[in-house]
């Protein structure tokens, strides 16, 4: 297992402060585990060459997936999660290649443009555009959806759960299980911290309320992390800068277990 420290942006100069994210990240987690036993790197990145950042993204993210059992990365925004997934795409293959997103939002903003470098808003649809199985795609969380990203995700087919339609947890963690359990399945899990409600992430760059409970995320990462075909995860959207003793850095405290129970 490898993690990898990801300070990629592309957020149209709104969440700046999830760059230093994953240091952060890894500072709370000294309270949790061995720091000195964790197989850490980083892809160092300058977030004003937006081709050779997502190049250099793709290119570290392909060769971890060929050498590692599991890759862990540390945004970044999220719109890391697409050089991420074009790499994971063409290292399992389009029939094998699964998506599992926790995001308050859909991420699939400018869905009749082509996007040479997708952001934070887009990269989801761009992910779409590039190869990756819509039908293979499932959201949870979500709370914000913009009239063109809904009509993107039903016409392409992608499964989303709004979180005003469903209350059981179980139900639905068997439903995510079920859905990427198929035979030589790989698949990759994406946490905008977002998804959580901001009484209990509030660092971040675009409040939804209503969101999940820390108890409740942790219960999913609990139960996914068991599958053994699960290959790659991202924590994503955390701000460190806005993150202070003021709230007791409640979202990086958050990031680091949720960080901690894949290890």
């Amino acid at each position: 297992m490898q993690i990898i420290k990801v300070p990629g942006l592309n957020n149209l100069q709104k969440n700046n402060g999830c760059r230093n994210a994953g240091n952060a990240i890894l500072a709370e987690l000294r309270g949790l585990v061995k720091i000195s036993d964790l197989n850490v790197e980083e892809i160092h990145v300058d977030n004003f060459k937006l081709d050779e950042q997502e190049k250099l993204i793709y290119e570290n993210s392909k060769q971890a997936f060929e050498i590692q059992d599991k890759v862990i990365f540390l945004g970044g925004d999220h719109s890391v999660s697409y050089p991420i997934g074009k790499a994971f795409l063409e290292t399992f293959g389009e029939k094998n290649s699964y998506l599992v997103i926790f995001d308050a939002h859909a991420d699939c903003m400018n869905v009749w443009d082509e996007i040479k470098y997708p952001d934070h808003e887009e990269w989801l649809s761009s992910l779409v555009k590039k190869g990756f199985d819509a039908k293979k795609i499932i959201l949870i969380g979500l709370r914000k959806i913009e009239p063109e990203e809904k009509e993107f995700l039903d016409s392409n087919g992608i499964q989303y759960w709004e979180m005003g339609k469903f209350s059981d947890m179980e139900i639905l963690c068997d439903s995510i299980m079920e859905f990427v359990n198929k035979k030589n399945a790989k698949f990759y899990l994406s946490i905008d911290i977002d998804v959580i409600d901001p009484a209990f992430a509030p660092s971040t760059g675009y409040l939804e309320p209503g969101g999940f409970t820390s108890r409740e995320i942790l219960y999913f990462v609990r139960r996914l992390r068991l599958l053994k075909n699960l290959k790659a995860v991202d924590i994503v959207e955390v701000d460190s800068e806005k993150d202070s003793a003021k709230n007791n850095s409640i979202t990086i405290k958050l990031a680091a277990k949720i960080l901690s129970e894949f290890l």
